[in-house]
């Protein structure tokens, strides 16, 4: 029964009164939006180990929804999804839709495309011509065999086919090299810049396609001369915005440069409502409200702050609530029962094969003619033909105007489904970059520096960094380790980007260059764009140090390949990573918490890092006057503490130690805790009868002889204290309680930073910890206790860990079991099962 959309009111006024919210409009919505998330969300959960962009789960959720399953169910589609209700959705999603087109506009960098030179330009060209004449192949024979289509005039129906099949989805490409790890390889790249030609140039054919389709009612029956006035008029918006529009923009984003110290809020709100002008006006020409806002977009000034803040405005609103309802209304649309008998799916497959072959063979062909490699030249055309969100936008646009019926658009959706799904799984099978680097000959750990008699050798460190916040600390640190007799230092920096689902992730993407580096574009008063990698380039020209700054963007699931990929290649001794948490003054108060996944991406590099690990407790290390320079006086500026238990693991810090010592500007205090010999016991730890990883300490399973353990431990002091006899300050206290001595340590001010081992294969003293509760279990238990919040700990901590792959298998523990009938046999080992540790 028709319902006159005039009559449906805005709220009811309740059950209570005897109204039924869902025939209410805001109600109605309210539940649809919750319906789409909801299950997007979901199957993008189901979908992320296939490595799926989220735009595959929301129109695959929206055919759920639609008549194509949930639907089929008369009931539930009219009663959850009414055809009144469809505008309503409609126009809450296409705002959503407008300010996207807006940020992808804001991404689009037009400088750096230029910058892309001729094969980006030659692959684009390409892949957008030979799709396109297939499409129009693919129009003529849709036309002839789908009933009602000869209806809709030639020009439109060619052009919009045309741009239907040699579309890129430029947003969508750059999270799927993100995923694939390919973003700073010449292939990504490449897919990139010729990506960002292929949008602009459909946005153009686009404009074209709605200004030959009109009002959708047949081009033959109407004047060529409207569609003149339309192009006429786009072309003038274009040059107005440009010409005028964006030097406008200039000002107000220098205006809202950090020199004025604010982003005045009255230019964010205009901005806002010029997207919406742009879009009205757009309309009113007769080309769709979104090409305005997209060509709005590309006049804002990109890489700035103004930029950067009306982005953190809207993304997470329009990408996380509207956008889903946009392409959950494509899949409302799609009908897949319109596809029906061998026509139909042969003209799906006709589609699909059209559209494949057209980008692959086209970007194939190019790019060899251009020298790129065949592997890498197929997994070109491959990721070029990655349809997604832009797809959908001219689909609907299409069937909005008229031009695709219900079957041609549900072939199309489809087409564009399996498009961009076969994307991932063909280029990780096709194509796997080389791993550059050789694990032959590589220092894994800092001990391996001082077994070499080259005195050229390089000490190589991986320091990682979340943001400008962990520099002050990290260039503290590397400095205190610059050793001014021995070895060179080469120090690699990645600053740390996580890549999510927001259109801002794209802006990063597209300053990293094929070599990892990001664009450090000075601007016009010589201030680095990059505060993290201008640091550290100004920290390099001080002294001894190569600094080599690398952007990694990446998913936190999988970051942790990125740093020990890098770790590999660039043959380091030591990754320094930035512990979760940071203090930014006095008390626990004033602590900052990035975040259960960074704290993951610690964890996960402890375990598979092909060389040894710090991680860095930062409650102020290298703040203001502390900082060592190199050509610092012997006056101490910094106080560092060993604190000595025995193990590999504490080695490795001894060994860190004397590198520190060799600083004149650093005192290095050497504290080895021991029991009382009266309170000596043999000690057995259990493993833990349950898996959770966040509350047991985790211990090496290796098989490992104590004696042997012990002997090194002797040897590796003597031998310290022979090498820095009258520098370093060497101390042997006895503690009854090891808590309480390592946290009088912490609290009592009198050093800086406080190095300790992460303890996997533990002393006596240290196994005692075992069954504590962990807060922090992948720091160790001394690590753990230094790190807690709520002890009055005011030095800084750095937790290392030996590379040894030995002791790579790890086991949680839980259970400590004092026995004292039971008498431990010299040269016995402990492993797996049981680990035994005696007396040290």
């Amino acid at each position: 029964m028709p319902v006159n959309i005039t009559s449906i009111k805005t709220s009811s006024n309740g059950a209570w009164q005897g109204d039924n919210p869902l025939d209410f409009a805001f109600p109605l919505l309210i539940v649809q939006a919750t319906l789409i998330i909801v299950l997007s969300r979901f199957l993008a959960f189901l979908l992320r180990p296939l490595r799926q962009p989220k735009v595959i789960a929301e129109i695959v959720g929206g055919i759920l929804l639609g008549p194509s399953a949930f639907g089929r169910n008369k009931e539930y589609l009219h009663r959850i999804f009414p055809k009144w209700s469809a505008p309503i959705l409609e126009s809450v999603a296409s705002i959503g839709l407008l300010f996207f087109l807006f940020l992808v506009g804001l991404e689009l960098d037009l400088s750096s495309i230029r910058r892309s030179g001729k094969r980006a330009f030659g692959i684009a060209f390409a892949g957008i011509t030979l799709p396109f004449i297939g499409g129009i192949g693919v129009a003529f024979v849709f036309r002839k065999t789908i009933e009602g289509e000869d209806q809709v005039g030639y020009g439109q129906f060619l052009v919009f086919m045309g741009v239907a099949l040699s579309i890129t989805a430029f947003p969508v490409l750059a999270r799927i090299l993100a995923e694939l790890k390919l973003l700073t390889t010449q292939v990504g790249e490449t897919a990139m810049a010729a990506a960002a030609f292929n949008d602009v140039a459909a946005w153009i054919l686009l404009a074209l396609a709605v200004a030959l389709a009109g009002d959708g009612n047949g081009g033959e029956h109407k004047s060529p001369l409207i569609s003149i006035w339309v192009l006429i008029s786009g072309v003038a918006f274009v040059a107005f915005m440009l010409i005028v529009i964006r030097p406008a923009m200039k000002w107000v984003a220098r205006r809202c440069s950090p020199e004025h110290d604010m982003v005045d809020e009255a230019y964010i709100c205009l901005t806002l409502a010029g997207v919406m002008v742009s879009g009205f006006v757009t309309d009113l020409i007769g080309i769709h409200s979104i090409f305005g806002a997209f060509v709005f977009g590309l006049t804002i000034p990109k890489g700035d702050q103004f930029a950067e803040r009306l982005m953190e405005r809207i993304e997470d609103f329009v990408s996380g609530l509207l956008l889903p309802l946009y392409f959950a209304s494509s899949g409302l649309k799609t009908d897949v029962a319109t596809i029906r008998g061998g026509r139909s799916w042969g003209l799906l497959v006709l589609v699909i094969t059209t559209a494949c072959a057209g980008k692959i063979i086209g970007t194939f062909v190019v790019a060899m003619m251009l020298m790129i490699p065949a592997r890498e030249s197929l997994t070109l055309g491959v990721l070029m033909n990655t349809k997604g969100l832009v797809e959908l936008i001219v689909l609907n646009i299409g069937k909005e105007k008229k031009v695709l019926n219900d079957e041609s658009f549900a072939i199309l959706v489809l087409m564009a489904l399996f498009t961009t799904f076969i994307t991932t799984p063909t280029v990780m099978a096709i194509y796997k970059p080389a791993r550059g680097g050789s694990s032959s000959g590589t220092h894994r750990k800092l001990g391996d520096l001082t077994t070499t008699k080259d005195a050229r050798d390089e000490l190589r460190i991986l320091a990682c960094a979340y943001g400008p916040g962990n520099v002050p600390s990290l260039i503290s640190l590397i400095e205190s380790t610059r050793s001014t007799k021995k070895s060179q230092l080469r120090l690699f920096i990645m600053h740390l980007v996580e890549l999510t689902e927001r259109p801002s992730s794209i802006t990063m993407v597209q300053r990293a260059r094929k070599n990892g580096l990001p664009f450090i574009n000075r601007s016009r008063r010589g201030e680095w764009h990059d505060r993290v990698s201008g640091a550290f380039q100004a920290y390099s020209h001080l002294g001894r140090v190569s600094v080599r700054p690398m952007t990694e963007i990446s998913a936190l699931a999988t970051m942790h390949e990125d740093i020990c990929q890098v770790a590999e290649n660039k043959r380091v001794a030591m990754i320094i990573l930035p512990f979760h948490k940071q203090w930014r003054g006095e008390g626990d108060e004033s602590m900052e918490n990035m975040g259960h996944g960074w704290r993951g991406v610690n964890r996960r590099v402890l375990k598979e890092a092909p060389c040894s690990v710090a991680v860095l407790v930062d409650r102020g290390f290298g703040n203001g006057s502390q900082t060592p320079g190199p050509n610092t006086n012997t006056d101490v500026t910094q106080k560092v503490c060993i604190v000595f238990f025995g193990g590999p693991d504490d080695r490795e810090a001894l060994v860190l130690g004397g590198r520190m010592a060799e600083h004149p500007a650093v005192k290095v205090t050497v504290l080895r805790l021991v029991e009382k010999e009266e309170e000596r016991n043999h000690v057995v730890l259990q493993l833990s009868p349950s898996k959770c990883s966040e509350q047991s300490y985790s211990f090496s399973t290796a098989a490992m002889n104590r004696e042997e353990e012990k002997d090194l431990d002797e040897t590796a002091m003597a031998e310290f204290r022979d090498n820095w006899a009258g520098t370093v300050e060497y101390s042997e206290k006895e503690a009854s309680n090891i808590v309480e001595g390592v946290l009088a340590i912490g609290r009592s001010g009198d050093y800086d930073l406080i190095v300790v081992g992460k303890g996997r294969f533990p002393s006596t003293m240290v196994a005692e910890l075992a069954d504590r509760q962990a807060e922090h279990a992948e720091l160790g238990p001394v690590g753990d206790i230094l790190a807690s919040s709520g002890h009055g700990v005011v030095s800084s901590v750095l937790v290392i860990q030996q590379h040894d792959l030995a002791h790579k298998e790890e086991a949680q523990v839980s259970r400590v079991v004092h026995t004292e009938n039971e008498k431990y046999k010299p040269g016995e080992s402990s492993g797996a099962g049981v680990i035994s540790n005696d007396v040290v």
